[in-house]
């Protein structure tokens, strides 16, 4: 069972929510200034290139460089948020330069993170590939919203696909519990891909309680994300009428950024504040 260093503590969820809601309460102003600038900010504009952007392919290029760049400020904020709800002393101006030493790093190892993701799903295109699926007409077809003539599949690779892409959630969610603290580590400890090792050592004994905090938190985020924009979208819809229907969910979009942000930072005060307990003396289930 993991144990709070500090103290020789057996670190459990609800103590860690007690210090994020600590943190918040003191730290919530610099906290949300940070979020707004690099959680908000960069959905809503790409939100606005999709409304005002040039005709194709212009618009395609400036979208994908957009698109990396508000990646690299959402992943650069979060160290920032991090460092800010790690240490009670750190100021913006200390988190900043924190989190523009440790962003490399960072990629570095969420590119190796994302390559064995990408590795773990490779049977499934294999699979597809082998039968001869037609790929080409599952792209038109999804981008025409006419899942009708979508190419068929045999029956068995459908069942193969539908049990291994379940197998692959299941593990999905299991390793997000034990990799939760990699951010925090190579944020506060300075390593790169040896933060993997050290983030499944700390997080040893909370994984199954971490699972049951990411269900909740994918179900919270996604119903509450999903519902701003919901209500925000079809008020816009009523004032502006018929016709103004990207206005409206550019609308009900910039709803729907400040929502998750504000999600997505409390995640980031959990994540500190449980790096916080478990980085002296995690022990073995």
């Amino acid at each position: 069972m993991a144990t709070d260093g500090t103290t020789g503590r057996r670190v459990t969820i609800e103590r860690v929510w007690d210090r994020t809601t600590e943190v918040l309460s003191g730290r919530s102003g610099v906290i949300a200034s940070v979020a707004f600038l690099t959680l908000v900010l960069p959905p809503i504009v790409n939100g606005a290139l999709v409304l005002l952007a040039p005709q194709p392919p212009a618009a395609q290029l400036l979208t994908f460089v957009v698109g990396i760049a508000s990646a690299v400020l959402s992943i650069w904020g979060s160290l920032a948020i991090l460092a800010l709800a790690t240490h009670p002393s750190t100021d913006r101006s200390s988190a900043y330069r924190q989190a523009t030493a440790r962003l490399l790093p960072t990629i570095g190892v969420s590119l190796e993170i994302g390559i064995i993701a990408l590795l773990l799903m490779a049977p499934i295109v294999i699979a597809l590939a082998a039968t001869g699926f037609d790929f080409a007409a599952a792209s038109d077809a999804a981008n025409a919203n006419t899942p009708q003539s979508m190419p068929s599949l045999a029956p068995g690779v459908a069942i193969f696909i539908v049990l291994y892409g379940l197998a692959l959630v299941i593990l999905a969610f299991w390793a997000s519990a034990r990799l939760m603290l990699v951010t925090a580590v190579v944020l506060n400890e300075r390593l790169g891909l040896g933060a993997i090792r050290r983030a499944i050592a700390l997080s040893r004994g909370l994984t199954w309680r971490l699972v049951g905090v990411l269900l909740l938190f994918a179900i919270v985020f996604g119903v509450a994300t999903f519902a701003a924009q919901a209500v925000v979208g079809l008020v816009f819809r009523l004032i502006l009428g018929g016709e103004q229907v990207a206005t409206a969910l550019f609308l009900a979009g910039i709803a729907g950024a400040f929502v998750s942000a504000a999600l997505m930072a409390l995640a980031y005060v959990f994540t500190a504040q449980l790096y916080v307990a478990t980085r002296e003396k995690p022990t073995a289930e």
